[in-house]
């Protein structure tokens, strides 16, 4: 890899890291679950989609940040304490949300290919795969919550996580994906000659 790539490489991690970290200001919240409607969970797996593997790491630069103390979670919250909080498995579902969408675009779509409805639909597998991805985590976080307040087993408390953490989000997560598809071809064709 040359200097140039590698300098085009760190430079679209960076600021894929800054859009999800910006993104926080973006934040609603919705019920007494305390995890709130945002806009970085589409920006991530945007960032995977788009850059690949690379997606990951701007999510992994994303959370040290936040877990180092920068405002840069949801509601501009920062900090470890932000992990263990109902949310916090959203959180770390953000990292491996964009591995798996990246991992699904290297391994099936070539960098500099031209959109075709192939591409649409390995992207779309890898964006919806994503999200699912994102959900397990923040859901077995809540459950985990659940489980020790409401003093039930895990299998147990896995029913009302996912009212709380998940069904109040269908929708908007439905449209995330619909703009986060075209978006993430769109981006991935515009930005190939930088990527390859």
């Amino acid at each position: 890899m040359s200097s140039k790539n590698l300098t085009l490489r760190t430079a679209f991690i960076a600021l894929f890291a800054a859009l999800i970290s910006l993104s926080c200001f973006i934040s609603i919240p919705v019920g007494t679950a305390g995890v709130p409607i945002v806009l970085q969970n589409m920006i991530v797996i945007v960032a995977g989609a788009v850059l690949g593997v690379d997606g990951a790491i701007a999510a992994a630069l994303f959370l040290i940040a936040g877990a180092i103390g920068f405002p840069v979670f949801a509601g501009g919250r920062g900090g470890i304490a932000s992990f263990l909080a109902p949310s916090g498995g959203y959180l770390i579902g953000y990292f491996f949300g964009a591995l798996t969408a990246g991992l699904i675009v290297n391994v099936t779509l070539s960098k500099n290919s031209k959109p075709t409805l192939l591409t649409y639909i390995k992207v779309s597998v890898a964006v919806v795969l994503g999200f699912a991805i994102i959900d397990i985590f923040g859901t077995a976080r809540l459950a985990q919550i659940i489980m020790k307040t409401k003093h039930l087993s895990f299998a147990q408390s896995i029913k009302p996580a996912l009212l709380a953490g998940v069904a109040p989000f269908i929708i908007g997560d439905i449209i995330k994906i619909i703009i986060a598809i075209p978006l993430s071809v769109k981006l991935r064709s515009a930005l190939s000659k930088y990527l390859s």
